[in-house]
């Protein structure tokens, strides 16, 4: 599907083109959710359960209510009066390139209803059961303190080990097991065939822990209602304002166009806010009742109590091999944390799909379980599924090679998808488009200067410390909401607007779609002002997540240039009363040939302002175009990693990090490579600091703020080398896959695979993220003790 530019203007595209927004922002004029006020707005706080399972038997608001300057407090009982329903968060991957996940027994699966606040049961610590509306922020904050919560506290679970054991505690009396999710692909029968003949058979367990996104910016709400209108505004933060939009209007029972999504510039997402919260639909409820506008912004510590968060997946897996090295079989069984209610299974469902990842693993079977636990629901985080089971997979590679005496590297090599088999499907099914796996192996094994790994352990030893070195494969696959839609308009002024449904939240998408659109019209780049986030103007689109902003947004902008410069000829072609063949495009002007005429863009604009069209050409220069692909894309690449490990205190410093990703094809390789640099530090957040850890016993979350959930910093992390293996995607007209997810998902096999090949003297074989000092110091002694004990 890729296609011939011989007729376009590649002025642009493949550059590293600066950022256009970059100026702007760093002026601090910015337009975040929390930047937005209004005259006469009140403020919002939030009652959140202190409990992670109890019965409400009784809100107490009565004392809140007379507190100075409290306006309005809202139960779960005022919602259920009103008729307010809950948020339809269609959390079940549905594309024809998705796997289908089902209920046990081939049932539908039941989701939890997210309700705007708690009914007669709390479900997590920090689930919002009222909301207290006042004048002033400090007023709020007084009032919901004045709120009295009668609770009936009921025994809770958090581990989904825990959940899905017999006796249990129920979290919804529809699903006793709380198990909402199992479905198991792939050919069991053959695959138990393939390990019973197998020379060597490896079994691990992993536990990938909860994590949670921390975006800059926390998130806020600003709602308002016209009664003239009967309309509400709402400014929101957000992956996509139009899906907000109509998600919102179904828990208010509101016709969508009776609803305004605002969502301009986002201060981070990283899945965190893909998903309507409470709050939206609360604030603008609220708003309605009192005529006035009302505001909400989360604390950090209320951010880490009630964001979305992600991964939290234990997986077991098992790889069937050959005395040569040869994979012949893998087993996979995925257990998900989903939380209180599910807000999405992209991570089950999308992991699930690519548990064999870059290799040629003739059969396979995998499960795929998702439970309902006492916490925070859990939501796609960067990469969605695909670092879970990309872990596992490496980390069982790995010790396969050690523990069967195969060098970790040409056992990769060796059993590698060669880029002759593209297009390839994998054993449960999946078709990878396209790929040249060990081109990216090679270019990362010299950038990392593998064969040169000896020399430098040797000095590490002789300073005392371990040196070790992770090398890790990784494909990808990205589709996301298939359609996507863009209205480009020229103005006289000098002016191409080019609305679409994506949302940026630091991907620098003002720049690399004007690229496109420029390129394709032949115009200046300058020329080209991308409009996203308010619904009255983006009628629709699939917002900004699964990579897949450039690979969609990209192929309709091109669809509908190629739309307008017919529409310019036409429109020509009319107004010099010639025939349509004699005008041509080229070089960003139409040239009528037959009369010595030519007119570029805005010159042709001024003039159609000042003529009367025909019915056919009344738009002027004026084009919508939509477009559904439903296809996926498979981004690939690989990483290589070295760290050096000091045993006294179990001290992990990474030293040197390289990255080679294949994207498909690069718009602008700056804004790719920090895009790369990003997802890389995501990855090592989690392998190395990055948890969220919750009291067992209690069900309380441990990690409330950022004194206790750590997070990577620059002097964490060496300056990356990265590097582009660009194979162009046969399944869209530019040949993008994805960029800005990719490179985390290496990124925690990678590391931990360094860390353990450090300390193989000592008889380490795993080490459960994240890696701190502590757990690398105790994994050190375990393995000592035991090897004493032989």
């Amino acid at each position: 599907m890729t296609t011939d530019f011989k007729e376009i203007c590649f002025k642009s595209i493949g550059k590293p083109v600066p950022r256009k927004e970059d100026d702007r922002l760093v002026r601090g004029e910015g337009r975040f959710s929390d930047d937005f006020n209004i005259s006469d707005q009140v403020y919002a706080v939030m009652v959140r359960s202190v409990y992670p399972h109890a019965k409400i038997l009784e809100i107490e608001t009565a004392v809140a209510e007379e507190m100075p300057g409290v306006l309005l407090v809202l139960t779960g009982s005022d919602c259920k009066q009103a008729g307010l329903g809950s948020i339809p968060h269609s959390p079940v991957p549905s594309t024809r390139s998705d796997l289908k996940l089902t209920g046990p027994g081939g049932n539908e699966i039941f989701e939890g209803p997210h309700t705007l606040l708690a009914l007669d049961k709390v479900r997590y610590v920090g689930e919002p059961i009222a909301m207290v509306i006042a004048e002033t922020r400090n007023q709020a904050v007084d009032a919901a303190e004045s709120v009295f919560v009668d609770y009936d506290p009921i025994l809770s679970v958090a581990d989904s080990h825990m959940a899905a054991a017999a006796n249990a505690p129920v979290i919804w009396d529809a699903v006793p097991s709380n198990t909402c999710v199992d479905t198991t692909f792939g050919d069991p029968k053959k695959t138990e065939s393939v390990f019973k003949q197998a020379d060597y058979v490896v079994q691990m367990d992993f536990n990938i822990g909860r994590v949670t996104g921390v975006p800059l910016e926390p998130r806020a709400a600003l709602a308002s209602f016209d009664d003239d209108t009967g309309r509400y505004t709402l400014y929101a933060g957000s992956n996509g304002a139009v899906r907000h939009k109509h998600q919102i209007a179904s828990a208010l029972g509101e016709n969508p166009e009776k609803i305004r999504i605002l969502c301009f510039d986002v201060g981070g997402n990283f899945g965190t806010k893909n998903r309507v919260y409470s709050e939206f639909g609360l604030t603008l409820w609220a708003a309605k009742q009192l005529g006035r506008a009302v505001k909400f912004t989360a604390t950090r510590s209320e951010s880490f109590l009630s964001d979305y968060q992600g991964r939290d997946l234990k997986t077991s897996v098992e790889l069937a091999l050959s005395s040569d090295g040869q994979f012949l079989g893998y087993k996979a069984s995925n257990l998900s944390n989903l939380g209180a209610w599910i807000v999405s299974l992209s991570p089950l469902g999308k992991g699930i799909a690519l548990v064999t990842g870059s290799y040629n693993i003739p059969t396979a079977t995998a499960r795929a379980r998702g439970v309902f636990t006492n916490t925070v629901p859990t939501q796609a985080y960067r990469s969605s599924g695909r670092p879970e089971v990309c872990h596992a997979l490496e980390r069982i590679i790995d010790t396969a090679a050690y523990e069967c005496g195969f060098d970790p590297i040409e056992l990769r090599r060796k059993n590698l998808i060669p880029s002759a088999a593209m297009p390839y499907t994998n054993p449960l099914g999946v078709k990878y488009d396209s790929g040249n796996y060990e081109k990216s192996m090679d270019i990362a094994l010299e950038m990392i200067d593998w064969l040169g790994f000896t020399g430098r352990e040797t000095q590490a030893h002789s300073r005392g410390k371990c040196l070790g070195r992770g090398f890790a494969n990784y494909v990808e696959s990205s589709i996301g909401a298939p359609m996507e839609r863009t209205d480009i308009i020229v103005k006289s002024e000098q002016v191409v607007e080019v609305v679409i449904g994506t949302q940026p939240t630091g991907q620098g998408q003002e720049t690399s779609f004007a690229q496109v659109a420029a390129d394709f019209m032949c115009i200046d780049l300058d020329y080209v002002k991308i409009i996203v986030g308010d619904t009255d103007i983006v009628k629709s689109g699939g917002g900004s997540h699964s990579g897949r902003s450039m690979r969609q947004a990209g192929t309709v902008i091109f669809l509908a240039c190629k739309d307008l410069i017919k529409q310019g000829r036409k429109i020509a072609s009319f107004l010099y009363n010639v025939d349509l063949k004699e005008v041509e495009f080229s070089g960003g002007v139409f040239n009528i040939r037959t009369i010595g005429k030519t007119i570029d863009w805005f010159e042709l604009a001024k003039v159609v302002e000042s003529s009367n069209l025909p019915k056919e050409l009344e738009n002027g220069l004026s084009v919508s175009r939509e477009n559904e692909m439903d296809v996926a894309v498979f981004p690939n690449g690989c990483a290589a990693c070295e760290v050096e490990v000091d045993p006294e205190t179990g001290q992990v410093k990474l030293e040197r990090y390289v990255a080679v990703d294949d994207v498909g094809r690069v718009i602008n390789p700056m804004i790719v490579d920090g895009q790369t640099h990003g997802s890389i530090t995501t990855g090592l957040g989690q392998a190395l600091m990055e948890y969220c850890l919750i009291d067992q016993g209690s069900g309380q979350p441990i990690t409330g703020s950022l004194m206790d959930y750590t997070l990577p910093r620059a002097d964490d992390v060496p300056m990356f080398s990265t590097a582009f293996n660009e194979v162009f995607s046969p399944t869209n007209p530019l040949g993008i896959k994805s960029g800005g997810e990719g490179p985390t998902t290496p990124a925690l096999a990678v590391v931990i695979n360094a860390i353990v090949n450090a300390l193989r003297d000592y008889g380490v074989r795993d080490i459960e993220m994240p890696a701190t000092p502590f757990r690398v110091w105790t994994a050190i002694q375990n393995a000592q003790s035991a090897q004493e004990k032989i």
